[in-house]
């Protein structure tokens, strides 16, 4: 009986339910989407910098462990310093610059001949290495995203670059220029961002990182091989923030629908309360069947909100296919709860009003 009164309910008004579940829909896809971009941001750029073969990095202190913000302060002259240490192999100065000029980009300025001792080497898949000033190196997922070519020229920094080589994606960032170049376009002369150092040995790692903390007892000393589970929302300065603001928005919005949908629900139903009461139903059948009623709208709301994540992030990834949005099972859930807990809560008050109501009054409204 209860189950076929929920049912006839909702059908009774099919367009203020459809909206009541797309608002939770819009909800669950908000909450899932908004952390699945930021989980999927983090991860792929944590992959691509574990890519690069170092052992270790180090950075300024107080650097972030997000590269592209980390500046670059320190002395070019540092890497000397590092290829002196015991068990130390190599060792790649790279001037890291964020660009935001038609798109998100971060640049890496590296030294083609240490960076290659680091990490091994490119994977070309066209064209060749740098070896004029202004040559640029682009990533296979970057070249695709902006339609670049081979022999192309790509303006970046003010900057006139020539395409000189596409390259297999996954050695830290997605265009690659000289160092000496990228140091004097943007006047940080014998400076570099980060150190990336290659040891002898993957079990010299401790070893090299405790001589470093002596040698440099401020600086960011991070193994690389650790750095995946380092690129989380709480070492990120306002991220974690941003991703708790969006998901309060989200709850308010579905929140706010259930609450009206609800309301408007008892007051066009008070003749329907009075008849049931009338019957025997007692508060707490009123009380159910109203918060059931909200749960089913919120199931609805959860599945179409779990379609529609997937539908836009396939979406997003057409449009943008260096972007990583990254969805799972535990979010999934988490939206699911969170969506089910704003759903009960908005329509507890409305369910409260209607077990109140007098049977006698209620059969008499007009």
């Amino acid at each position: 009986m209860m189950g076929e009164l929920i049912l006839r309910n909702l059908v009774h008004r099919p367009l203020r339910t459809l909206i009541a579940v797309l608002a939770v829909a819009v909800e669950v896809a908000l909450v899932v989407l908004i952390v699945g971009l930021t989980s999927g941001l983090l991860s792929e750029t944590a992959k691509r910098i574990e890519g690069i073969g170092a052992d270790v990095m180090l950075q300024p202190p107080s650097a972030s462990v997000f590269l592209a913000f980390s500046g670059s302060p320190m002395p070019i002259k540092i890497g000397a310093k590092l290829e002196e240490l015991k068990y130390v192999q190599s060792v790649a100065p790279v001037l890291l610059q964020f660009s935001s000029s038609g798109g998100v980009d971060v640049l890496y300025g590296i030294d083609k001949e240490s960076f290659r001792a680091v990490s091994g080497g490119f994977v070309f898949l066209a064209g060749r290495d740098m070896e004029g000033p202004d040559d640029l190196l682009v990533d296979d997922w970057a070249a695709k995203a902006k339609n670049i070519k081979l022999g192309d020229t790509f303006r970046i920094l003010d900057h006139e670059w020539h395409v000189a080589g596409i390259v297999e994606h996954g050695k830290g960032a997605r265009l690659f220029v000289p160092l000496a170049t990228l140091q004097d376009l943007v006047g940080a002369h014998d400076k570099a961002s980060v150190f990336f150092l290659k040891c002898t040995r993957p079990e010299h790692t401790p070893d090299v990182m405790e001589e470093m903390r002596q040698i440099f007892p401020r600086y960011e000393i991070r193994p690389l091989k650790d750095f995946l589970s380092l690129m989380t929302a709480t070492n990120i300065p306002g991220l974690e923030t941003f991703i708790h603001a969006m998901i309060a928005l989200a709850v308010a919005i579905g929140l706010l629908v259930i609450f009206l949908s609800m309301y408007t629900t008892v007051i066009e139903r008070t003749r329907d309360i009075g008849v049931l009461k009338s019957l025997g139903a007692g508060k707490h059948f009123i009380i159910r069947a109203l918060l059931s009623e909200s749960a089913m709208i919120c199931l609805f709301g959860i599945v179409t909100g779990i379609a529609l994540s997937y539908v836009l992030r396939a979406g997003f990834l057409r449009l943008f296919p260096t972007l990583s949005i990254l969805i799972t099972l535990e979010w999934i859930l988490r939206a699911a709860g969170i969506a089910l807990a704003g759903a009960v809560f908005g329509a507890s008050y409305p369910a409260w009003l209607a077990s109140r109501k007098d049977a006698v009054e209620a059969l008499s409204y007009d």
